[in-house]
Order: structure tokens, then C-alpha cells, then sequence
């Protein structure tokens, strides 16, 4: 194990626990633990939108995907690119308008109704438990690595500290670890590209000359249908990523950390362009990893290709840069884990505690109280859920929580915002019926079920070929609220013109 490895991961650490040191003096209402106060300007949140977005399926999983995969790998940068510009034009300023803390409360402005609350807090933690796996699966695999120890105590470690942050600092701690995190992952990532890019005599087109015979794809390499060989598959999982975002509970919940909706959507055009530019600097890292360190090599250290960018970094840059790498993506990891934890606990804690079982009759230090048990249950679930998925893609599994995320909340999002006769029941058949379709088509897809022995969780035939079931549970999803609003004929429009003004406005009685 280098000392290099050693002191640049202990700085790291010490940046972050100071940060939530200040940060727990600060954190004592619930709106602080829950979204800072609000008082984060445009450029703070748009840097920790994107520390919280570019996680370790984006910086890890990609990375691997495409030196792995070639061009198919490249659909996920495309995929989580775009899908930022859904969320700023359709859901950002709506939403920062009509909430309060949680994605429910948004929907919940137009159904008062605790069915619905229930059903939004039910989807939102079950998104986050998804999302939560492919970053503890990415931390295991990083660890187990550099520091030679077994997976599941890599796990531990990282679900301890992440459980640390979000209890003493709150939203406060979590969006300066993000801030944080988010500057060194573009340095890090700048800088890899940088010398890839020198090692082809900054020429782009001999480097794709070059990637034409550097693996054993050959020029198949630099052509879709390596990883996605039919075309519905690709479609579906663009699908997924593209609607995916505007439901993500732990990305939404970041438009209420700011004091309107104007600069929340500064706080988007932000993130956009960080985003924008990680991901096209994802070629390089993807690309260079395949040249400079192989396939062989980068499968032998993590079956999934993991562990690309990382070792990209070592042959590039030696020890000091590979330890550098490898402290940003575990910073990385840190930062995104103890933002789905802050979102799954909140949901837990606001809306099923304080809302519905409380009647919102409850003082913020039981709520406060509640909120800290369910950021330790939320992570302990997670844990132990990571641990039986250490050979996945973490960029794939995050797939799925897109997946989950487009189906079972971004149809209620819309047509709570622009459909005047959505109503309760339209809700909750909505988001029930994305939610359940999406999970039960993952739990029959080759990610659970495969004949060959290792490649999936069960050996056996998977009842759909669709890896990622998209394409099917987020039409069925819109099916849902439709049906269900059509069916049960009970509307309110004086409800609903109140929130066309809310949501245009941001106007408060």
C-alpha cells in the first residue's frame, strides 16, 4: 500500500469531516438538515447539482463502459447529459415553486391527501436504495483495490462515514462535500484527458485511427451494438436515462436548497455546463483506458470495468496520480451517498413520520430525531443490498434507478403541473403502476435471471430481453395516472388553478 495512497485519501477525509463539523454548529432547524435554509446562491448549487449528479456510475462506471464497450458505452454520457435539459425546462421552477422539502410536498400542493404523500415517499426511497447500491458497489470495488482489504468491510467503512455526514451536518455538510468534490473531479478528470489527449499529439482523429486495432474489438470498437446488439434494448435505456433525472428524488430535493425559483434555474444552466463538459471528457478517459491499460488488465481488477479510470490514471501519471484519482472518486462517492441518504431520510422522516403517522402535528427536534434514525436505516439497507451486487456495472445499475425514477415519478410531476383534470386517484395509479412495472420487469430481465452461471443474481431464463425495461414501464406509467384520473372522474379545479400560479409565480398566501 503506497503512503501517497494513504495521505491523499486521509486529506480528503479531513476536508469532508470539517466541513460537517462547521457544518453541525449551523444545522439546527429542520429546514437547515433538510435543505440548508435555503440560502445556497446559483453557482453553490449548481456545483453541488453536479457533485451530486456525476457519481461513481459516471466517473467509475462509464469510464469502464467505454473502454469495455466502445461506442455503446458512450449512450450512458449522452444519456445523463441530455437529460439535464428536461429538468430545466419542465421541472426545475415548477418545482422549486410548489415544494417545500421533498418531491412529495410538490405533489402533495395539489393533492392533500396522505394516499398520495405515502405512495410519492414509497417511490423516493426505493430509488434511492437502488441508487445507493451502485455507489457502495463502486466504493467496495475502489478500496478493495488500493488498500488490499476484503469488499464487504470497504462497504462498511464507506456507509459509516456517509452516515456520519448527513446525521451531524445535514444538507449543509452535504452540498460543501459536493461543492468540493465536484472542482476535484473535473481537476482529475481535466487533467487524464489532458495527457491522453498529448499521448495522440493532440490530434482526436489519430486517436480514433488508433482505437481502431488497440483492442480486440477492433473497429467493431468505434460502432454501436458491441454491449447493445438490439435496437429496442438501446432505445429503452436512452429512454431511461434521458426522462430519468427529472424523477430522481435526491437531484429534485436540490431545487428547494435556494431562496427561488429563478435562482434555482441558474442553479440548472450551471450544472448543465459542468455536466457538458465532464462528459464529453468521458471519450478520453473511456478511450485511454482501453489503450494504455487494456482489457485484460482492466477486468482482472474489477470484472465490471470499475476500476478503469483509476488505473488509467496510474499508467499515466504513476503512483501520485492514481492515488490522487482514486481519492476524488472516493470523494466522489462520499458526497453522492450522503445525498441519497439525506433524500431517502427525509422522505422517511417529513413525509410518512411527520405528515402522515404525526398529522404534522410534531416539534423539529422529534422530527430531527426521526430524520437521523432513517438515515441509519437507509444506509444499513443499502449496505447489505450492496453486498450481493459486487460483479454490476455501477453505470448500469444506476441505469435502473433511472429506469424507476422515469416511470413512477416524472408522469405525476407532469401532470401534476399541466394536466387541469389529473386528480388523487390518477396520482396514486400513476406512480403505483410505473413503480411496480419497472421493478417487476427488472426482477424478470437478464440482471436477475441468466443461464450462464455468474453472469446475472439467479441462473435461469429471463422472461423479458430487455435489460433495461424503460421503454415499457414508463408508458405505463402515463397509462396509470390516466386511467386512474379517467376512472375516478373527481376533480378539483380551483385546486389546480392555484397551482398554475404557484408554479408560474412563485407566488405564497
Amino acid at each position: 500500500m503506497s503512503p501517497t495512497v494513504i495521505i491523499l485519501f486521509l486529506i480528503i477525509v479531513g476536508m469532508t469531516l470539517v466541513v460537517t463539523y462547521y457544518a453541525a454548529k449551523r444545522t439546527k432547524t429542520t429546514s437547515e438538515f433538510y435543505t440548508a435554509g435555503g440560502g445556497l446562491t446559483g453557482w453553490q448549487n449548481g456545483l453541488a447539482i453536479a457533485g451530486d449528479y456525476l457519481s461513481a456510475a459516471s466517473f467509475l462506471g462509464i469510464a469502464g463502459m467505454i473502454a469495455l464497450s466502445g461506442f455503446d458505452g458512450f449512450f450512458y454520457s449522452i444519456g445523463f447529459l441530455i437529460a439535464y435539459l428536461v429538468v430545466m425546462f419542465i421541472v426545475a421552477e415548477p418545482l422549486r415553486n410548489l415544494g417545500k422539502y421533498t418531491l412529495a410536498d410538490m405533489i402533495n400542493s395539489r393533492f392533500d391527501a396522505k394516499k398520495v404523500r405515502g405512495v410519492a415517499a414509497l417511490n423516493t426511497i426505493t430509488i434511492v436504495i437502488f441508487y445507493m447500491i451502485a455507489q457502495l458497489v463502486g466504493a467496495g470495488a475502489l478500496i478493495q483495490l488500493l488498500f488490499g482489504i476484503d469488499y464487504w468491510i470497504a462497504v462498511l467503512i464507506v456507509g459509516i462515514m456517509m452516515t456520519v455526514y448527513v446525521l451531524f451536518g445535514g444538507m449543509t455538510a452535504t452540498s460543501w462535500v459536493q461543492i468540493i468534490k465536484a472542482v476535484l473531479l473535473m481537476i482529475g478528470t481535466i487533467i487524464i484527458s489532458f495527457i491522453v489527449l498529448a499521448k495522440f499529439h493532440f490530434n482526436i482523429f489519430d486517436m480514433f485511427s488508433e482505437m481502431k486495432t488497440a483492442t480486440p474489438l477492433g473497429a467493431d470498437y468505434l460502432k454501436p451494438g458491441v454491449k447493445y446488439k438490439v435496437p429496442l434494448d438501446t432505445i429503452s435505456l436512452m429512454l431511461a436515462l434521458v426522462l430519468g433525472t427529472a424523477g430522481l428524488p435526491h437531484i429534485l430535493m436540490r431545487f428547494f436548497t435556494v431562496k427561488d425559483a429563478k435562482t434555482a434555474r441558474s442553479s440548472v444552466v450551471t450544472a448543465t455546463w459542468i455536466i457538458g463538459i465532464f462528459y464529453v471528457l468521458t471519450i478520453f478517459l473511456g478511450f485511454g483506458a482501453a489503450y494504455f491499460v487494456g482489457f485484460d488488465t482492466i477486468k482482472t481488477a474489477n470484472a465490471a470495468g470499475n476500476m478503469a479510470a483509476p488505473l488509467l490514471a496510474g499508467a499515466l501519471g504513476g503512483d501520485f496520480l492514481m492515488s490522487f484519482v482514486s481519492a476524488v472518486a472516493f470523494a466522489t462517492i462520499l458526497a453522492v451517498v450522503a445525498g441519497l441518504v439525506l433524500s431517502g431520510a427525509s422522505a422517511f422522516a417529513h413525509d410518512i413520520y411527520a405528515q402522515i403517522i404525526k398529522k404534522g402535528k410534531v416539534t423539529e427536534k422529534k422530527q430531527m430525531l426521526a430524520a437521523k434514525y432513517a438515515s441509519i436505516g437507509v444506509a444499513v439497507l443499502s449496505i447489505l443490498l450492496a453486498l450481493f451486487a459486487q460483479k454490476m456495472n455501477v453505470a448500469f445499475l444506476v441505469s435502473l434507478a433511472f429506469c424507476v425514477a422515469a416511470s413512477a415519478n416524472l408522469p405525476v410531476i407532469i401532470f401534476t403541473i399541466y394536466w387541469k383534470k389529473f386528480n388523487t386517484a390518477g396520482a396514486i395509479t400513476g406512480m403505483l403502476s410505473g413503480l411496480l412495472s419497472s421493478l417487476i420487469l427488472v426482477i424478470v430481465s437478464p440482471n436477475v435471471f441468466s443461464p450462464i452461471e455468474g453472469a446475472a443474481i439467479f441462473v435461469g431464463e429471463p422472461l423479458i430481453s430487455l435489460t433495461n425495461p424503460a421503454i415499457i414501464s414508463v408508458p405505463l406509467g402515463f397509462i396509470g395516472a390516466y386511467v386512474g384520473t379517467v376512472i375516478s372522474k373527481k376533480q378539483d379545479m380551483k385546486r389546480y388553478a392555484e397551482v398554475i400560479v404557484k408554479a408560474n409565480t412563485g407566488y405564497k398566501e
